[in-house]
């Protein structure tokens, strides 16, 4: 059974998602919290899997309560932001925070049932085009990540590159005429380098110190490992 947390300052999102969830087999609402600040109780109390949380709340914002579970928890549940609007500056701030992915509130409930599976096997969600929207609308950042992108190796550079894309590691492999188990031993150095927990952490570091550039065209909306 997949655990759920549900965050969110509205009661009506709050009880329509927790009505849609509560109706499949594997996967249940372990608690609500309708503000940040509540989040590492409810998290300590309910030991959710996943956590689906409003990036946007009146006191504390989903970008510091992902930061508060990353930085205090050694094992911390999966964290899906859910915003309003698909330029919201908020949800790159929560993804560099630890979020492994965000949902649009208007995202059919199908989707939204399947990104809570994704992240509960331990899957990125990974969209490379609305990445790429967010980035657009921000500066490259001297971050630790983003600073450790120079220490790259070409072929780690390329990897890093098509993993923005939304590539798999098959065709990753595929496009660099490499092996699948080169691919992942590439991926895991790029991953070790940058200090990133997945594939979004990377990708994030990759727009901030500005070896991907918004606007390049060529990303594809996948969900990878």
């Amino acid at each position: 059974m997949i655990g759920i947390a549900l965050v969110d300052d509205e009661a009506l999102i709050r009880t329509g998602l927790a009505a849609l969830i509560n109706a499949e087999p594997d996967m249940e609402v372990t608690g609500q919290a309708a503000d940040g600040a509540d989040v590492p109780d409810l998290v300590r109390r309910t030991r959710p899997d996943v956590v689906l949380m409003d990036v946007r709340m009146p006191h504390l914002d989903g970008i510091q309560a992902t930061r508060t579970l990353h930085t205090t928890l050694t094992d911390p549940p999966r964290i899906i932001v859910l915003t309003t609007f698909d330029n919201d500056d908020y949800v790159w701030g929560a993804l560099r925070a630890g979020a492994v992915g965000f949902l649009l509130k208007r995202t059919p409930p199908e989707d939204i049932l399947a990104a809570l599976r994704i992240a509960h096997r331990g899957q990125t969600l990974l969209f490379p085009t609305a990445l790429r929207h967010l980035a657009a609308t921000r500066p490259a950042q001297s971050t630790p990540a983003a600073r450790a992108v120079a220490t790259l190796t070409e072929r780690e550079s390329q990897t890093l590159t098509l993993m923005a894309q939304g590539l798999s590691n098959a065709e990753i492999a595929n496009r660099l005429y490499l092996g699948t188990q080169t691919v992942k031993t590439h991926v895991s150095h790029v991953l070790a380098k940058l200090g990133a927990r997945d594939r979004t952490q990377a990708v994030i570091a990759a727009y901030d110190s500005g070896l991907i550039r918004p606007g390049t065209g060529g990303e594809k909306d996948h969900h990878r490992t």
